[in-house]
């Protein structure tokens, strides 16, 4: 039965160890055909690390037939402090959720030209980096304007292509 256990635990950590690998790849190569900054990629594999580790963690924890009554009262001790302070901070934990729904399914990137449509409070400019918890565009006035993630991802986005705008002027 130990022999057993230890064999199952070795497969878990190499699957793990795969699954860390397989994320690095898929995650990378997203972020370069998205030509995403390398801050961004590295978040976003820094939390799929965090969740691939999570799992692992419990399965070896169930594979050992560890008592999870005394795990699961701390566990769900521990969930029930980190729920009541992100309800207190909610926009937190939108808008880091928002920065991984923007990272892969954004069809915008940092250069490109946008609109935010809300109404009186509609932003036009260029996006000049997208962080985890705002994007910053330029207006036409140089102005800086941070927009919250969980913001952006609500309101419609009108992408305005590069081609279509005047090219810039080199002076040398």
């Amino acid at each position: 039965m130990a022999t057993q256990t230890i064999i199952l635990s070795v497969f878990i950590l190499v699957v793990t160890f795969g699954l860390i690998k397989l994320s690095n790849y898929v995650i990378t190569k997203q972020g370069e055909k998205k030509k995403v900054i390398p801050k961004r990629i590295y978040y976003v594999t820094k939390f799929s690390h965090f969740l691939i580790y999570t799992l692992s963690f419990i399965t070896i924890l169930v594979v050992w037939n560890v008592e999870l009554g005394g795990v699961t009262v701390l566990a769900s001790s521990i969930f029930a402090v980190i729920g009541v302070a992100l309800f207190a901070q909610w926009s937190i934990l939108s808008n880091l959720t928002s920065s991984i729904i923007i990272f892969f399914n954004f069809p915008a990137r940092v250069g490109d030209t946008i609109k935010i449509m809300d109404g009186d409070n509609s932003v036009t400019g260029e996006i000049v980096e997208i962080s985890l918890f705002h994007i910053q565009i330029e207006d036409e006035k140089k102005n800086n304007i941070l927009y919250p993630n969980n913001l952006f991802i609500q309101k419609p986005i009108m992408n305005i292509a590069k081609q279509e705008q005047k090219p810039k002027k080199k002076y040398i």
